[in-house]
């Protein structure tokens, strides 16, 4: 909300600078997010009349004017607006004005100068010159009124200050001016200027017939005739003035007194015109089918949710919204219908959003709006349209349908005390109470407010102490440190936290990104194979409609942007939620019912395998890079990889992660369908874990030095192409060998190459493998002997062939 200072000084005047009464009602929740002056400093301006404008001798496009600044003499000033004629007051910088800055941010100074010959002793001004706005085409008309020679900067009140006040949703009363300055005078205890609502003089008995069918949405609905207004009238200088500076641009008189109304005190109000209106009003809930044009040009569908105002043809006003344009008012216009009610917040709450525009009444309206003064803000309204446009005012029509009940709200001294954090007593907390105009009554170590009708937000005790707190104020509230036992709570030794695992990616090369949990349902189908995805009920974006099920689709989505942008290796990864349906998770603090949200940790990974260097060559990154990262990442536990399929992967280059038997995740290469839909030029490799898996670990386990120096025996094994390495190394960990293999390792494997005849001494056959392993044995305490080394290679060697179908290569 935006207003000038000097307004909010006219309620309430305390004797505090700019800056002072902004930290005022910052502190006291009324965020003062702005300070801007109204004008940029300039100085030696005045308001001049031009008394004679003589075409100049030497230029056709300017005239030589003589003007009367105030100085006892006139000034003679070559002009070359457009709108430079006799008669008229402008502003006139004379000599030695200082103007404000241009582009170069130097201040303009103005001198005697000479144009085409003829000297020029000051210059007239436009607004943009002075920086009063964006007109440019011609000279700043002031008003006919306007003493010659007084400064520009004090006849159009210049020396002030815009306030821009970041309003939190209950904070409803403070959305007029009259509002803010009620809070100021509470807090500085400087009197509030009483509102007078004089009642305008009834020339007739002209009345429209009104109808409440929705006591739902209408509480409240006054309203009444002006006959014989002139809408042509000029809106006074001063109320454009104030208008301009709340943000709200003139429109029509009668339109920008509605407005002014609006910011001054809080009530938004609308002016019908009576000659367009058809028989009486009707205030109802809107029907399917039914359709208004507005004020803004939208032509909007209505339906049961949205209040409406109809007469006995149509609808006419969108119900705390906004008018229609069929009884707008214009300035063939002659009668008006003045209309200001009370709409029940949550009759409006949204319906500005559902039809993608936003009003100032709105605004007010969903936040709740005063609805004990409606006929007192009508008067100030009716008066000032006779003031400004003339007319005669009829008898107000009042219909108090559902008016809302103020219920006592209790407040225990002791109670606020505690939540404030400082002793409190019970009279500090009436005496705040009160100075912000709350009905307070006291009783034994408590109060009682009956909320006022202007105060919809009080309904609970933390909101009167809340109140309290705000006129003690935040800054005097003491630093008290907590006094609690405190345990610290340790994790244990066998789980590490996230935090390391994401530092454990980024030392093997990979950065983090954090994406969205709403993702493409697309997403989900195509790369989840989830058909039945989460729907969000109010998405932010119209692709991000559903709850991600896995962070695949996320990750492709931040490789396409980065690959896109030329980046040639990308390694990424993101530890986040996703959400699952599981009709057996019960509800909890943490999670919703019927709804699993585990933690999972995926990464991405395109380009070559190393960053660019001469020690080895180019190799772009494959299925086994990835894998080794794994691996690493889950040491010193060692998963199993078995082959599978998953919508998003490769069918022959996808693998299942198992750790201790149980499934954790996939790996693999993106599907050959999805990498041509992306446009990767290669196939980029994924993984996606469990985090509860990767955050768990073995703790380690002393183990004396071996005593013995490591015996190595290599065999060749052939086994077929279908036995995988990892039910090798199981059959070989399983021989019975005495408890000297320590370890085994695959260090070749050799198969025929296509197409080629082997030899006839040859031990391979089609559709076999050569594998070969070196094992690694050690006897501990005791040396080991030929005959206990070829044991355990003859156990390990019959293992293979019991279980793998190996045999011994020759």
């Amino acid at each position: 909300m935006q207003f000038p200072e000097s307004w909010l000084r006219e309620f309430c005047n305390p004797p505090l600078d700019t800056q002072a009464l902004a930290n005022t009602l910052t502190m006291a929740g009324l965020e003062v997010e702005d300070l801007r002056p109204v004008a940029s400093r300039f100085s030696k301006v005045v308001v001049g009349e031009i008394l004679e404008a003589l075409q100049h001798p030497n230029a056709d496009r300017l005239r030589v004017c003589r003007v009367d600044a105030g100085q006892g003499s006139p000034l003679s000033i070559v002009c070359g607006a457009p709108n430079a004629r006799a008669g008229i007051k402008v502003p006139c910088a004379l000599v030695g004005a200082e103007l404000p800055p241009g582009e170069d941010g130097k201040p303009f100074l103005i001198k005697v100068g000479k144009l085409r010959g003829v000297e020029s002793f000051g210059m007239l001004c436009s607004a943009r010159e002075l920086q009063l706005g964006e007109a440019n085409e011609g000279l700043l008309e002031l008003a006919a009124d306007a003493p010659v020679g007084t400064d520009i900067r004090s006849w159009l009140s210049l020396d002030d200050t815009l306030f821009t006040l970041k309003l939190t949703p209950n904070l409803a009363h403070c959305l007029s001016v009259h509002g803010v300055a009620r809070e100021l005078a509470a807090l500085t205890g400087t009197p509030l200027k009483a509102l007078q609502f004089p009642s305008v003089k009834v020339v007739h008995d002209q009345q429209v017939p009104v109808q409440v069918l929705a006591p739902d949405l209408c509480g409240r609905f006054s309203g009444r005739v002006v006959r014989g207004v002139n809408p042509r009238a000029a809106t006074p200088a001063w109320m454009v003035d104030r208008l301009a500076r709340c943000g709200q641009r003139s429109v029509s008189p009668l339109v920008d007194i509605s407005n002014y109304v609006m910011f001054e005190l809080g009530q938004p109000s609308h002016i019908f015109d009576l000659d367009k209106l058809r028989g009486g009003l009707c205030v109802r809930w809107g029907q399917a089918g039914e359709q208004l044009r507005l004020l803004n040009g939208n032509t909007v569908a209505l339906d049961e949710k949205v209040g409406v105002i109809a007469d006995e043809a149509q609808v006419e006003s969108l119900a705390g919204i906004m008018g229609g344009d069929a009884t707008a008012v214009s300035d063939a216009t002659t009668n008006i219908y003045i209309e200001a009610a009370f709409w029940y917040p949550g009759a409006v709450a949204g319906r500005s959003r559902r039809f993608n525009f936003s009003t100032e009444a709105g605004h007010r309206f969903e936040r709740g709006v005063d609805p004990g003064r409606t006929v007192e803000y009508l008067e100030r309204v009716t008066a000032l349209v006779l003031e400004i446009c003339g007319g005669e005012a009829g008898p107000v029509t009042d219909l108090q349908s559902n008016l809302p009940v103020a219920r006592p709200v209790t407040l225990r001294a002791a109670r606020a005390a505690k939540v404030i954090g400082m002793p409190l007593t019970l009279k500090q907390c009436a005496d705040a109470l009160t100075a912000l105009g709350l009905p307070v009554a006291l009783g034994e170590g408590a109060l009682t407010v009956t909320p006022p009708s202007w105060r919809f937000d009080l309904s609970l005790e933390e909101d009167l102490i809340e109140e309290v707190a705000r006129m003690v104020g935040y800054e005097n509230l003491p630093t008290t440190p907590p006094l609690a036992p405190i345990t610290p709570r340790l994790r244990a030794e066998s789980q590490r936290s996230p935090y390391a695992v994401r530092r454990a990616l980024a030392a093997l090369g990979y950065q983090e990104t954090i994406n969205f949990s709403f993702v493409e349902e697309r997403w989900e189908r195509e790369l989840a194979g989830n058909d039945r995805p989460i729907q969000l009920l109010n998405p932010i974006a119209s692709h991000m409609s559903v709850m991600r099920s896995s962070l695949l689709g996320s990750l492709l989505q931040v490789l396409k942007f980065n690959l896109d942008r030329k980046a040639s290796r990308v390694r990424v990864f993101e530890c986040g939620r996703v959400f699952l349906r599981n009709a057996s998770v019960p509800n909890s603090d943490t999670t919703v019912q019927g709804f699993d949200q585990p933690m999972r940790l995926a990464g991405a990974v395109h380009g070559t395998a190393d960053v660019l260097q001469w020690g080895r060559p180019e190799a772009t990154v494959d299925f086994f890079d990835v894998k080794g990262d794994v691996e690493a990442l889950l040491a010193p536990a060692l998963p199993v990889f078995e082959p599978c399929e998953h919508p998003a992967l490769h069918p022959g280059r996808c693998a299942r992660v198992l750790l201790e038997g149980n499934a954790i995740g996939h790996i693999g290469e993106l599907h050959p369908r999805w990498r041509q839909a992306y446009g990767f030029s290669q196939a980029p490799v994924l993984f996606e874990l469990e985090l509860s898996a990767v955050l768990q670990r073995r703790i380690p386990v002393p183990r004396p030095v071996e005593k013995q120096q490591d015996v190595e025996r290599d065999i060749a094994v052939v086994v077929a192409e279908s036995v995988t390495h990892a039910q090798v190394q199981s059959a070989a960990r399983a021989a019975a060998v005495g408890g000297v293999l320590r370890d085994i390792t695959l260090f070749d494997v050799y198969r025929p190459k296509p197409g080629k005849t082997e030899s006839a001494t040859s031990t391979l056959a089609e559709g076999e493998k050569s594998l070969a392993l070196r094992l690694v044995l050690n006897g501990g305490d005791a040396a080991l002997d030929e005959s206990r080394i070829d044991a355990a290679v003859r156990a390990v060697l019959a293992a293979l062939a019991d279980q793998v179908g190996a045999r011994l290569r020759s």
